[in-house]
């Protein structure tokens, strides 16, 4: 069975930053990617960054790029999502999710490409 948790979030003020983690157990493939989504209350699930974890390619959404930046640990088995220079509008539910077959083939934005997801974490930023 397929777990993804995620772990990391918190309350910061605006400026500061938060590291969240993804850990997925039980995959059965070789091909996939880890992608970060938010969900602000009262607005639609938002991509925010997809790493394929294959050969390593990052990507990133406008809003976050420059400030955010996906890495794997791979003694950990986990996909980190660093967010610095926060801001309040970063404020949302994160989720982990992963996506077989890797970054290729569908936009990457596109949350029903995601076949696995965490349970979402808060990251609260206040001015």
């Amino acid at each position: 069975e397929v777990q993804v948790v995620e772990s990391g979030g918190g309350s910061v003020q605006a400026g500061g930053s938060l590291r969240l983690s993804c850990a997925a157990s039980g995959l059965t493939f070789d091909d996939y990617a880890i992608g970060w989504f938010r969900q602000a209350p009262g607005k639609e699930r938002e991509w925010v960054s997809c790493m394929d974890v294959n050969d390593g390619r990052k990507f990133y959404a406008d809003s976050v790029k420059g400030r955010f930046t996906i890495s794997i640990d791979n003694s950990k088995n986990t996909v980190n999502l660093k967010m610095n220079n926060l801001k309040p509008e970063d404020t949302a539910v994160y989720y982990c999710a992963v996506r077989r077959g890797g970054a290729d083939h569908y936009p990457l934005h596109a949350a029903n490409t995601y076949h696995y997801w965490g349970q979402g974490t808060q990251v609260t930023v206040s001015s």
